[in-house]
């Protein structure tokens, strides 16, 4: 808005008049003391000042207003019909004007030097505006680094006050604090410590998780500097992220070598005993094969009853020496696997006749492809998980016997599926349920086991190349399936 300030009311009507022509909005003020009102309550573009006025000329005018913070940038065309001299003419120029004119005005040269102090004025305020929006964002963006720096300096006294070996990295992996636990594996604090030959290499793993942009998590052994033995530790990096971007990693070695001589001294013992306990359980069941062929025209139907309960219990015990066998075998890598091509037809309805022998009021279907599929396998093995799969759904669906095993082929891989309806399996438990000696607290008071049957059928599909996995809902059943491929 433009401000005309004259003391005759016919020079602000030929002005305003003028102005407004042109659209501009015009505001006018009779004498210098309701100007300097006007200035102070509303904001104005442009001041068109006359300089002979009664009580307050425009010089003094002018000079008022250089001496508010609000008003001194305002520009301000002096108008003159008397005071045409150049001393006039400095002085208007000296109180604060931008430009002089004498009147008789020229319409043209008027709106032209409007036009040009007006659109300076919008520059300038636009200037002003961009100013402010970087000093904003300035002392934002200070406000944000102090933050940042005492959120890292809180990170680094919480790491330092761990008793484990910390460190973190910024974005692009470059390790940039390391705590005092670190210097007992490594010479330099730029420098992973390094692992046991024979364990995976640090850095390596690290530059493809941080490719990914994913975690890292691995179980590897470490030397003290000044000692010549390693000990077990597990490695865990993180990313941590600000609005789904990277911005820096925080990894840990956490020392577990206590724990591994105990799995370690645990694994021996199972091993041993296992072993120990094949011998005289193989002698019990040849002897109790003889008493039962002794004692086969035997009258007493009570005594076959207890023979054959026997019997039974002695294959659950040598079904679980067998398992702590292959546990053994598994800790120690020498589970091997004997492949032939095998038809995976046969394999599935093996296991299902061999499952209806030992439970005859279960109600077993096998849907999806049923046509002849010949794949190179552990034939034994797959049967073992098979019947696992088949076993504990019957086992954990103890209402409903109904259990089905659908068979699909996919262009690379044959996928095995055993559906049941029974308790299902929490959500947050699923990815356990392969552990060793895993069980649901839900369930491990009910329902028999030491939990090694599915890590045991873990390992087999895994040296088959293949993958494995469940999907359960609790109260709904669920649905365990392991995938072999085709060809290898």
């Amino acid at each position: 808005m433009i401000l005309v300030v004259d003391d005759k009311q016919e020079n602000i009507f030929s002005l305003k008049k003028l102005l407004e022509s042109k659209d501009f909005r015009v505001d006018s003020a009779l004498s210098g003391e309701e100007a300097l009102k006007k200035v102070l309550k509303n904001d104005y573009a442009l001041i068109i000042l006359d300089v002979q006025m009664p009580i307050m000329d425009g010089y003094e005018v002018a000079e008022t207003l250089a001496g508010f913070n609000k008003t001194k940038h305002i520009p301000i065309i002096f108008l003159s019909a008397v005071n045409t001299d150049k001393q006039f003419i400095a002085k208007g120029y000296a109180s604060g004007g931008i430009d002089y004119v004498t009147k008789p005005v020229d319409p043209d040269i008027l709106l032209l030097k409007v036009n040009t102090f007006i659109r300076l004025y919008q520059q300038n305020k636009e200037l002003k505006e961009i100013q402010e929006a970087l000093r904003a964002e300035i002392e934002i963006r200070k406000k944000v680094q102090a933050e940042l720096r005492d959120r890292v300096e809180q990170l680094h006294y919480t790491l330092e006050a761990l008793p484990l070996v910390a460190f973190t990295t910024d974005e692009k992996g470059k390790i940039d604090f390391v705590n005092q636990n670190w210097m007992q594996f490594s010479n330099s604090e730029d420098i992973f410590p390094k692992s046991h030959p024979d364990d995976k290499d640090i850095e390596t793993e690290f530059i493809s998780a941080l490719m990914k942009g994913k975690r890292l998590e691995l179980e590897v052994r470490l030397q003290k500097i000044g000692s010549s033995e390693y000990c077990y530790h597990l490695l865990k990096i993180i990313p941590l992220k600000e609005k789904g971007i990277i911005t820096k990693w925080i990894g840990t070695f956490t020392d577990i070598d206590a724990q591994k001589q105990i799995e370690k001294k645990k694994d021996e013992f199972l091993s041993i005993t296992s072993h120990e306990l094949k011998t005289p359980l193989t002698s019990i069941k040849a002897y109790i094969q003889l008493l039962s062929r002794s004692l086969k025209n035997h009258e007493s139907e009570q005594i076959k009853i207890y023979i054959e309960k026997t019997q039974l219990q002695v294959g659950k015990l040598s079904d679980l020496v067998s398992d702590l066998l292959d546990v053994s075998k598994i800790e120690s890598g020498e589970l091997k696997l004997n492949k032939k091509t095998i038809d995976i037809k046969e394999v599935i309805n093996s296991c299902v006749d061999t499952i209806h022998q030992t439970h005859p009021l279960a109600n077993i279907k096998v849907i999806g492809n049923t046509k002849t599929l010949l794949i190179d396998l552990d034939e034994n093995r797959i049967e073992q998980v098979l019947q696992n799969y088949l076993t504990n759904a019957l086992k954990y669906s103890p209402e409903n016997q109904t259990v089905t095993v659908l068979r699909e082929d996919l262009e690379n891989e044959v996928v095995v599926k055993v559906k049941d309806k029974g308790i299902g399996i929490p959500e947050e438990k699923q990815k356990n349920v392969f552990s060793k000696f895993y069980r649901v607290e839900e369930t491990s008071l009910k329902f028999q086991g030491l939990g090694i049957g599915l890590y045991i059928c873990a390992d087999i599909i895994k040296k088959h190349q293949g993958s494995f996995g469940v999907k359960s809902e609790p109260k709904k059943g669920s649905e365990f399936y392991f995938s072999l491929p085709k060809q290898l």
